[in-house]
């Protein structure tokens, strides 16, 4: 595939267990996702409620957004990883007992959400900013694709399993996720330390809104993550899912299990193609057009009665999502000095987290209000209309042409 790929190669081990940290955690993850909200809406039968729980996990994201990047950029990033992935072990262990003996309520779902989502908060920037001291400066994007394609493929393997594993009992799927996620903090902690200086000293007001003011002062990553923000907010219906599969396409768990991961087997092809033909010319209209096709994507979902057709739909709104992916990765990673790399990691993981838990959010209100499908349309709607105001207000993003700027930094 390409002349880089023998020299990463011979640094397999430890990005070969970074990788499969990376994919443990994913699993377990969209298990307990796809988990939680089966059971949740077992519980309640309120849309609202799939919304709701969305908002909860996203919550600490916010609260902690600041503190989240000093900590990834002041302490052994492995261990801080290893400490969230063991925490989202316990939240899976206290699942899976509060089902064994049927005391699951809605209240200790959305408990164990907030909790999850702090985990997560903390963990994201921390492995984000790991990757550059596990292999080499040279290999670094060549990785970020290699990790990014593993990402996908969990999240392809992960919740089909998980709604399988689900309509045994949903002890079924909780039990196996807490071995998940051990299993990553072991192979994270294995991890060798190449780590660069640290950020020193405590938190302050100008160290912990350094990562804000260095993506305020570029205009083109300012413009991309906030066009990802808004566009897959509006356009996500990923928290409607269970309702889609068990009201409009009358599919059960195994129905859910398929839809889930559905738009991660677009983006896992995608990330295929982008990895063998790279975006390397006018990369702002190649992802202003991708975010229109996810917005069409959404609609034609949203319409959809056949249950095959919202499958494919739903890969062509992950392939779409995978190219806007990659090009704001890219502004993200190579551009961000590596002693800032956490700080930064923390406020791009925001704007993901509010693309998706906030969206999930935004989904349910919507379809409580209005209905789901009419709420999936118009999200869709939403996004083309963001595309085109952001087209608007970012011209130089629109035009540009190269993935980022000529430096002869590496």
């Amino acid at each position: 595939m390409s002349d880089q790929a023998p020299l990463l190669l011979r640094h397999h081990r430890p990005f070969l267990s970074f990788w499969l940290a990376r994919v443990f955690t994913a699993s377990g993850f969209q298990m307990l996702t796809v988990a939680i909200g089966w059971h949740l809406y077992q519980l309640t039968g309120n849309v609202l409620d799939l919304g709701l729980v969305g908002l909860v996990e996203f919550a600490p994201r916010v609260l902690f957004m600041l503190h989240t990047g000093h900590v990834a950029d002041r302490y052994d990033r492995r261990r801080v990883a290893a400490l969230c992935q063991s925490l989202q072990a316990l939240i899976a262990l206290s699942l899976a007992l509060a089902s064994s003996t049927g005391s699951v309520t809605r209240e200790l779902i959305f408990i164990l959400a907030f909790l999850l989502g702090a985990a997560r908060s903390f963990e994201m920037p921390a492995t984000q900013a790991l990757l550059p001291n596990v292999v080499p400066p040279g290999l670094f994007p060549r990785a970020v694709a290699a990790s990014a394609s593993a990402m996908q493929s969990a999240t392809i393997v992960a919740p089909a399993l998980g709604g399988f594993l689900y309509a045994f009992g949903s002890v079924w799927v909780y039990g196996p996720t807490v071995c998940l996620y051990v299993i990553a903090c072991c192979l994270t902690l294995s991890l060798a330390s190449r780590q660069v200086p640290l950020a020193q000293g405590r938190a302050s007001i100008e160290s912990l809104l350094a990562g804000i003011r260095f993506i305020r002062s570029r205009p083109d990553i300012l413009g991309a993550i906030s066009l990802d923000l808004f566009a897959v907010l509006l356009g996500g219906a990923t928290a409607l899912l269970p309702v889609f599969a068990k009201d409009i396409l009358l599919t059960g768990p195994w129905g859910l299990g398929l839809l889930r991961p559905a738009p991660a087997v677009g983006a896992l092809l995608m990330s295929l193609w982008l990895a063998r033909f790279p975006v390397e010319r006018k990369v702002g209209r190649v992802m202003f057009t991708a975010v229109g096709v996810f917005g069409v994507a959404t609609i034609a979902f949203g319409l959809s009665t056949s249950f095959w057709f919202s499958l494919a739909v739903l890969a062509v709104l992950g392939a779409a999502d995978m190219i806007s992916m990659v090009i704001r990765g890219a502004f993200v990673q190579l551009e961000t000095p590596d002693e800032m790399r956490g700080r930064v990691s923390a406020v791009n993981g925001l704007f993901i987290g509010a693309s998706n838990q906030l969206g999930e959010f935004e989904s349910g209100v919507t379809a409580h209000w209005f209905g789901t499908v009419p709420a999936v349309v118009l999200g869709g709607v939403g996004t083309l209309v963001v595309t085109g105001v952001w087209i608007k207000l970012f011209p130089t993003l629109a035009g540009r042409d190269h993935m980022h700027s000529r430096r002869s930094d590496n």
